[in-house]
Parts: structure tokens; sequence; C-alpha cells
């Protein structure tokens, strides 16, 4: 490679990132080392450290990248029902790749650093936009749900209940599981006649 074509910036970066990816996914994070990532990279060990301080910051680093090739876009279907149902299959197609490769080749990564794959997974939604947020405040103002049954807890249970599939069968999530968890489990939680139910017996 002459000097002309060395690659810097954000070409330098990429390359790196995905080198290290795929050691994640050939090798799991127990044999990962700076040195295998420069090699397959075609680049040097102090290029890497310049960026990452740690083993451990590449390869959030490396999972960060890779989960962001493929973004989720938030939907419109002019519906609470549709966005759900449109978004969680998104999140079930990328976890069948990037999260079991997460469930096993980072377990080692987990150990050395003491954290949880909940600890990974808000490093990884740094910079993220709300989704869920999002799709229950246009069903809010769409008169679809109950504003006063939309807790933190209930707003996490579909990717919560997804993830759970996931990590159970380590299996892509088929499509009526994703129907399922939206049909008879979140919307009858949020909805209005749920909750004006519930108060009468309160």
């Amino acid at each position: 490679m002459t000097k002309r074509e060395r690659r810097r910036g954000s070409a330098l970066e990429d390359a790196i990132l995905d080198a290290a990816w795929a050691e994640l996914i050939e090798t799991g994070y127990g044999r990962l080392t700076m040195e295998s990532v420069a090699q397959r990279a075609a680049t040097s060990r102090t290029v890497l450290y310049r960026r990452w301080p740690s083993l451990a910051d590449l390869a959030v680093a490396a999972v960060r990248h890779n989960v962001r090739k493929t973004p989720v876009e938030i939907p419109d279907t002019g519906g609470l029902r549709g966005d759900l149902i449109d978004i969680l299959l998104q999140f079930a197609k990328r976890g069948a790749g990037t999260g079991l490769v997460l469930i096993a080749q980072m377990r080692d990564y987990f150990a050395e650093t003491g954290t949880t794959p909940a600890d990974l997974r808000s490093r990884l939604a740094v910079g993220e936009q709300k989704w869920m947020d999002i799709i229950l405040e246009r069903g809010i103002a769409r008169g679809e749900i109950d504003a006063a049954r939309v807790t933190p807890r209930i707003t996490a249970l579909p990717a919560d209940l997804l993830r759970n599939e996931l990590l159970m069968t380590l299996r892509p999530v088929p499509r009526d599981v994703v129907i399922e968890i939206v049909d008879q489990i979140f919307l009858p939680l949020v909805s209005k006649e749920v909750a004006t139910a519930l108060s009468g017996r309160e």
C-alpha cells in the first residue's frame, strides 16, 4: 500500500471495526487480541490503542459498528398495531444476526468487565432514537391507548419479550410470535378498554 493509498480517518476506523467484528465471530471475545485485529485490518496495534484504550472498548465499538450497518427505521403505518409489528420484525431480523453472535461470543467479555447484557445494550443504544417512545406517543395522540397505562416497564415490554424469545430459542423470532407479543400481551395492557375495566375493580 503506497502512502497515497494509506487509509485514514473513517476509512481506517471502519476497516478496523470490520476486522474486530470478524474476529469476534470467528474466535469469540475470549480469544480476541489487539494483534489479531491489527493483522486482519492490515494496521498496527499502536493505531488501535490510539482509538480504543482497551480490548473491551474495541469489542463494544465493533458491535456498535455492526449494529449500525442495519439501522432501524421507525415506521408510520397509520396505526399503533402496524407500527409495533413492523418495528419488532426489524429488531427480530437484526437480533437474529448480531444478537445470536453476542450470546455465543461475548460471554468472556461480561466475565472480564463484570457487566451484563443489559449494560452492553445501554452502551450500544447511546445516541439512538427512542423508537418505542415515538410510536407510543403517536398512539396516544390518535387515542388508541391510555397514556396513564404507559409506564417505563410496559414501554420496554415488547422488546424485552423479543429478546427473551431469542435467548431461550437461539433462533430467529418468527412473525407469528411477534404478532402474539403485540396482540395478546402488549396491546391489552395499554388499551383504554382494559384500563377502564381494571379501574372498575380497584
